[in-house]
């Protein structure tokens, strides 16, 4: 009489045997079960209920700066076509320089006031605040920098406006 082959018993119908090799919390806790153990359906709730609540947050998050970045597009977009409506250049190299040390909406749009290279002319930089309006925004003051420099203080130059107020010229 032939003997039939016996089969392997698998670590979900409870024998340990597969398991040895483990550590023995390891081989008592952290091996498949067949079935769940009594009791632990809350810890698993509390635990999906924080994930799901972690998960909205960062979605929220994301949402949030979405939306702020769209805002700021949609400002400097505003600014540059502001800058070419004043001036009445369509010119493209044309900087824009936000205030970010005090987190307000106020930006200095430069750009040449005849045609060249960027900075290579007269630039007149304007600075605009408040909010966008038929995708222009106010110009509330500005000034001269002379062709090829750098946007300091002590090469401004016609200052008007809220430029003067300011006291962005040395001059």
């Amino acid at each position: 009489m032939s003997e039939a082959p016996r089969q392997a018993a698998s670590p979900r119908d409870g024998d340990t045997t597969g398991w040895r090799w483990l550590g023995g919390w390891v081989r008592l806790h952290a091996r498949p079960r067949a079935s769940e153990r009594k009791g632990l359906g809350s810890l698993r709730l509390a635990e999906t209920t924080l994930l799901i609540l972690f998960g909205l947050l960062l979605a929220i998050a994301t949402a949030n700066d979405v939306r702020q970045q769209t805002h700021v597009n949609h400002r400097l977009n505003a600014d540059l076509a502001t800058w070419r409506a004043v001036t009445g250049h369509n010119y493209h190299s044309i900087a824009i320089e936000q205030d970010v040390k005090e987190h307000t909406t106020r930006d200095t749009v430069c750009g040449n006031v005849s045609p060249g290279g960027p900075k290579q002319r007269t630039q007149l930089c304007l600075r605009m605040t408040g909010p966008v309006h038929a995708d222009r925004r106010k110009v509330r003051g500005g000034y001269y920098l002379p062709p090829r420099s750098e946007d300091e203080a002590r090469l401004r130059y016609g200052c008007f406006g809220s430029a003067v107020q300011a006291g962005l010229c040395v001059r």
